[in-house]
């Protein structure tokens, strides 16, 4: 016979399961929530826009090798990621300005175990920038297996190294594929070896017989890529972090000219070209105006 106590212990203790099987259900439950990523940050394009003076210029304007106050070099010739055929130095033989203009030459010469020399120059830590406009009139090299760039890297490399902390490429060109001129750049999440890279390209029917103006205007919403003051290529920030900008950290500039490589001596290299070069009449930059 169930008392009445016996009755009040039994409805407690059946409560107090019930209790514990329901915690025991929305804890199982709760594990098994759908997690959503977090929302894109909204970036707003302010329309910014540059400073009419420049800010900074080599117009190359006297004679000799380029300034040191604004320029530096890296040197060697180790294929620079791209199994690359030329040694860079910082001779005049390879490096000079005159007459108005820089002259970057690639010329079929062995040194230190490469067959070309060539030179690579760097405005890193003597100008680096974070947003503005870089605008550059240049001549490029002709000829299969020449590989001329005026492109920009992060100066810290504060995501890590290449692709983490991004490039900017305002112009390449590859000699077999004549007056195809390219703007592209490269991050962790969009660059050429995953086939993802953003780029763009336009054919320049003269850019080895005459001067064009090759020009980047980063803000912090977008790079735009202008040949000759056409808008040719635009990548919009998507706020989702550094993996697809890294571009709100200093750069600085480079131009080069490369023998053979992945690309540039994709259909190999014609060795009765040589020398070639990249005349530049002028480098600016300009200063984003802030808002």
């Amino acid at each position: 016979m169930i008392t009445p106590i016996k009755q009040l212990y039994f409805f407690i203790a059946l409560s107090a399961g019930c209790i514990l099987s329901c915690q025991s259900c929305t804890s199982k439950k709760e594990d098994k929530a759908i997690i959503l990523p977090p929302k894109p940050a909204e970036v707003v394009d302010k329309q910014w826009a540059f400073e009419s003076a420049v800010s900074w210029a080599d117009e190359f304007d006297y004679t000799g090798l380029p300034e040191t106050s604004k320029w530096d070099y890296d040197l060697g010739g180790s294929g620079w990621g791209n199994n690359e055929k030329q040694f860079y130095t910082n001779s005049l033989s390879n490096v000079s300005v005159a007459d108005g203009k820089l002259t970057i030459t690639a010329k079929k010469e062995s040194m230190n175990g490469m067959a070309y020399t060539s030179t690579r120059l760097v405005s890193r830590n003597k100008m680096d920038a974070l947003y503005g406009r870089f605008e550059i009139k240049a001549k490029l090299p002709s000829g299969r297996g020449t590989w001329p760039a005026i492109w920009m890297l992060p100066t810290d490399r504060v995501y890590g190294d290449w692709p983490k902390s991004g490039e900017i490429d305002i112009m390449e060109h590859v000699g077999y594929d004549q007056n195809t001129v390219h703007f592209t750049t490269h991050t962790e999440a969009y660059y050429f070896k995953i086939n993802t890279q953003k780029t763009s390209k336009k054919l320049i029917p003269d850019a080895s017989t005459a001067f064009h103006i090759y020009r980047v205007d980063w803000t912090p919403y977008a790079v735009r890529g202008y040949f000759d003051n056409v808008l040719v290529f635009e990548f919009v920030n998507e706020g989702t972090g550094y993996k697809v900008w890294p571009f709100d950290k200093r750069f600085h500039l480079l131009l080069n000219v490369a023998v053979g490589g992945d690309w540039g001596g994709a259909q190999g290299i014609d060795d009765t070209i040589f020398p070639q070069k990249l005349e530049i009449d002028y480098v600016k930059y300009f200063k984003m105006i802030e808002k």
